[in-house]
């Protein structure tokens, strides 16, 4: 026995509102507040730890809140006895119990992880390979909207710090290059614009567009829905190019990157099925070369801690950007989570995770499983 035994698996169901009242981006999809399941894994020894998942609403990537509650009733019922810090074991029992789902295995990988910096002593950035840096720069995410609008968010988000924003269009084409064009014209020379199409584009429409801001400093990212059709697109555009909602894995990864098809990936925690695969994945791109952002889909307090470790942790010339989604919410789920300062948050310090959860603030939980 070594005192890590899960024994004790607590699973919350918490709504995360919008500062801004609403998150809209391709295809007329808005989300006004985010369904976020938070879990508490306790071992035998008393010790917790500490996850979460929260999809981007149901219609974005193949995932949505009450799956992720329902998919763990299958997984957690094979990790009760698992020692928590053998982090190979624990992902090998979620892959036996269910298949695919990787964002319902996500948050119980987190919280194993952050079992295994408290009883290292350690925070998770060391554990993940080292703190590469001072601080870990963030970007912005500027929901659609009129491109008078959203050039006015983004220069005030310049004035918070900010030196990066990731636009969200997908819509009309006409209005897309309007919604570039005028964001691009309040930005200096070397801040950074992505035109983030969620997938939202057919390809003519990305063909249109790409040839309208041929001449401007911008990133394009995810212009249609599946991979062959991004890979075409990427091929008639010299913008820099970056791929997200395809990348869901280490073979999608290695396929992308065997035909040019991007510059940049984003890397979501949740995707890929937690802060271990990912951490397979963002090696690979560091021996690759392939730049990173490193995010998740959404979330609050907990997966900010957890963006900031595992970002933290990557050399900085592979990392892109990163983000800080507990800054977008106005509910705090936990302490001690990294704050923005100036468009930069950093990896905590203290063992773990560095976050301590308030379970009285969560509410009842709406599942409890504990070993026989």
């Amino acid at each position: 026995m070594t005192g890590m035994e899960i024994t004790e698996v607590r699973v919350y169901q918490v709504d995360l509102p919008l500062k801004e009242g609403r998150y809209s981006w391709a295809d007329g999809k808005f989300v006004d507040a985010f369904d976020c399941t938070v879990v508490v894994v306790e071992t035998a020894g008393g010790a917790k730890g500490y996850g979460e998942v929260c999809p981007l609403g149901p219609f974005y990537l193949p995932a949505f809140g009450k799956g992720a509650r329902a998919g763990m009733a299958e997984v957690v019922p094979h990790l009760l006895g698992l020692d928590a810090t053998e982090l190979g074991c624990v992902n090998l029992a979620m892959d036996r119990a269910l298949l695919g789902h990787p964002y319902v295995k996500s948050a119980l990988d987190m919280a194993c992880w952050d079992l295994a910096g408290k009883r290292a002593g350690m925070p998770v950035c060391d554990l993940l390979g080292g703190r590469h840096g001072t601080a870990v720069a963030l970007y912005r995410a500027i929901s659609q909207e009129a491109p008078e609008q959203m050039a006015e968010k983004i220069a005030g988000y310049r004035d918070e710090g900010y030196t990066k924003f990731q636009l969200k269009v997908g819509g009309d084409p006409v209005d897309d290059v309007a919604r570039i064009r005028a964001s691009r014209n309040v930005l200096d020379r070397g801040e950074i614009l992505v035109a983030d199409a969620n997938t939202g584009w057919l390809m003519h429409e990305a063909a249109r567009v790409c040839d309208a801001v041929s001449d401007v400093d911008v990133y394009i990212e995810q212009p249609c829905r599946t991979y062959e059709e991004c890979l075409t697109i990427r091929r008639r555009t010299a913008r820099p190019f970056v791929l997200d909602e395809n990348v869901d894995g280490l073979h999608m990864l290695l396929r992308a990157h065997g035909d040019g098809a991007m510059d940049v990936i984003n890397l979501k925690i949740s995707k890929v099925g937690g802060l271990t695969k990912a951490r397979q994945i963002r090696d690979l791109c560091v021996e690759l070369g392939v730049a990173m952002t490193i995010e998740d889909s959404w979330g609050g307090d907990i997966i900010t801690a957890a963006i900031a470790h595992l970002a933290h942790s990557t050399p900085e010339r592979l990392r892109f950007s990163s983000t800080d989604f507990n800054s977008y919410v106005t509910v705090d789920t936990a302490s001690g989570a990294p704050q923005r300062d100036r468009g930069y948050m950093s990896a905590g310090t203290a063992p773990g995770l560095g976050v301590e959860v308030d379970e009285n603030a969560l509410g009842a939980p709406e599942a409890v499983y504990t070993a026989a």
